[in-house]
Order: structure tokens, then C-alpha cells, then sequence
């Protein structure tokens, strides 16, 4: 069933691609439009054959679109939302796949008229891999999407959710609502710190590396290789993530220092009750979530482009 008669996306990267290939797979988009301010993307997007409408202007994807898909980094969406806000039409949604919700949230809602849905939203899948040829239609089967509506009870809102609801279910996610404030801080420790501290151990390691004369490198262990993979996520994207979120990694970082600092103690005083406590209680956690199914797809590495 056709829940959008038209779908643009704004930026077309490994989550853009996968949204396009897993709508036509489900049968749930008619026309595809997709805006990509890189050339190169465009040439692929093109080349691949996957969108009806290729084009460097957001305001010319989104002209008569029911669903607009802004999978830009989230610095860049303020400007995207400007630009198509002029040409949307009256009941047509607007959504996201951006890490941050609450800075998102705002920055579209200034922009975007009240006749315009606006649900933003995150779905939470990746891979290491990037650009139009990453995509693909399983990416989010079994992962999570969730969506931040606003605070409106209008009956034309609701139904709007629910309709996108449904075209993500259709993609095989599953959906959770949720407030955005604490979309961003349960994302500040499930994802924004793990990568913040993966960022550090690569560029510790970095240095350590002219000390030992490469042997961090050449005998890193599966810890480290995880991390390395981590820290090589989009540079530009996890910039904006820090400095729209910057609020809830704070605050989840200073808890993280903190119980940093007993591990140390812990260590520092043997105490080995302590330390087995702690590993048993995580490890139990690392087989919660196998046993939930969030391990076996492809992990969330925050490449949205």
C-alpha cells in the first residue's frame, strides 16, 4: 500500500539509500526525489537509477512531496529546512534520521509552517560504510526508529504519526515515541559517549604508537579494532552531534568521570570483589542485548551520510 504518493530525500548517503531502497521494496512511496549538495552523490544516485528526481536543490526535491527525509548532518538542516519551507505543501510531513532530536526539533520548528507536519525522528542502524552505494533495503530490520513528535493534539497530527508509523514499520523497524529531551540523553550514553571514548583511546593510542614503535597497532586485540572502527565515523557528523547534545554528554560524561575514578580506586586497592561485581553485572547487560536481537544487524556506527 502507497502511504506516500511522493518522498523526497534531502541528502543521500548510507541512511538516505537504505530509506529509498527499503520504501520501494515495501511499496509504500510512489515518486522518489533526491536533493545531495555533493556532486558525486548526485552522479551515483543517478547512475544507480533508485530516484525518479536527482538534484543539488532541496527547495526543487521537496516541491509536492508528502514525505520530506532530511538525512543531512544536523548543523546543516537549519538551512535545509529554510530552503523548503517556502514550497511545501499544506499536510506534508517533514522528518529526520539525525542523532539529536531536541536541537532538531527546534531549529525545524521555527522554520517549518504549522500546516507541516514536523516529526523528527532517528533511526538507529549504520554501518561503517557511507555514500548512495552503501544503502540497502534490510538495514533497518529489527532496529529500532524513533520518533519525537511535537506536542500537538490535533487530530490531522496524530494521524500524520501514525502514517509514518506505519512507513517505518513497513521498512521492518520497530517504532518507539519518544520526548526528545530524553531521546538525547539516553543517546548520550548508548551512543554519543561510546563514540566520544572511542575518539580518545584511537588518538591516545596515536601517541603511544611513536613510543612503542608500532606495536599498539600490531598487536591491537578486538577491543581496540571495535574502537578503531567507531572513531572512524563521519567527522563532520559526530561535530554536530557534540554541539547540538552538548547538554546531555556533558552530563552523562561527568557521571562517566566519576565512576571512572572508583574503577581507578578499585584497581588501585585490589579490590577484586568490587571488579568481578562490576563485570559480571556488564556482562550481563552485553547478553541483554544479544538476547534482544540489537546485535545481530549491522551495528549503529552514526554514518547517517
Amino acid at each position: 500500500m502507497t502511504l506516500y504518493a511522493k518522498m523526497a530525500l534531502i541528502g543521500c548517503g548510507l541512511i538516505g539509500s537504505s530509506i529509498i531502497h527499503a520504501a520501494r521494496a515495501a511499496g509504500v512511496v510512489g515518486e522518489v526525489a533526491v536533493a545531495d549538495s555533493s556532486e558525486s552523490h548526485r552522479a551515483r544516485v543517478t547512475a544507480l537509477g533508485f530516484a525518479d528526481i536527482v538534484t543539488a536543490d532541496p527547495a526543487a526535491a521537496a516541491q509536492d512531496a508528502d514525505l520530506v527525509v532530511l538525512a543531512t548532518p544536523i548543523l546543516a538542516m537549519g538551512e535545509v529546512a529554510a530552503a523548503i519551507a517556502p514550497v511545501l505543501k499544506a499536510g506534508a510531513t517533514v522528518t529526520d534520521t539525525g542523532s539529536v532530536k531536541t536541537w532538531v526539533a527546534e531549529t525545524l520548528g521555527e522554520a517549518l509552517a504549522q500546516d507541516v507536519f514536523l516529526i523528527p525522528g532517528h533511526p538507529v542502524a549504520g554501518t561503517e560504510e557511507s555514500g548512495p552505494d552503501a544503502g540497502f533495503a534490510s538495514l533497518f530490520h529489527n532496529r529500532w526508529t524513533i520518533l519525537t513528535p511535537q506536542r500537538r493534539e490535533d487530530a490531522a497530527y496524530l494521524a500524520a504519526v501514525e502514517r509514518l508509523t506505519d512507513f517505518w514499520l513497513a521498512l521492518g523497524a520497530k517504532v518507539e515515541l519518544m520526548d526528545e529531551k530524553h531521546h538525547d540523553l539516553v543517546l548520550a550514553v548508548t551512543s554519543h559517549l561510546p563514540h566520544l571514548i572511542a575518539y580518545n583511546i584511537v588518538g591516545l593510542a596515536a601517541d603511544v604508537e611513536t613510543v612503542t614503535e608500532g606495536e599498539v597497532m600490531k598487536f591491537s586485540a578486538g577491543g581496540f579494532r571495535d574502537f578503531t572502527r567507531i572513531a572512524a565515523s563521519d567527522p563532520i557528523m559526530w561535530r554536530d552531534i557534540f554541539l547540538t547534545n552538548k547538554d546531555a554528554v556533558l552530563e552523562i560524561l561527568g557521571r562517566f568521570v566519576e565512576d571512572l575514578q572508583a574503577l581507578s580506586r578499585s584497581i588501585r586497592w585490589a579490590e577484586g570483589e568490587k571488579l568481578e561485581a562490576l563485570f559480571t553485572r556488564t556482562r550481563a547487560i552485553r547478553m541483554g542485548i544479544v538476547a534482544a536481537g540489537q546485535e545481530s544487524a549491522a551495528p549503529n556506527f552514526g554514518r547517517d551520510r
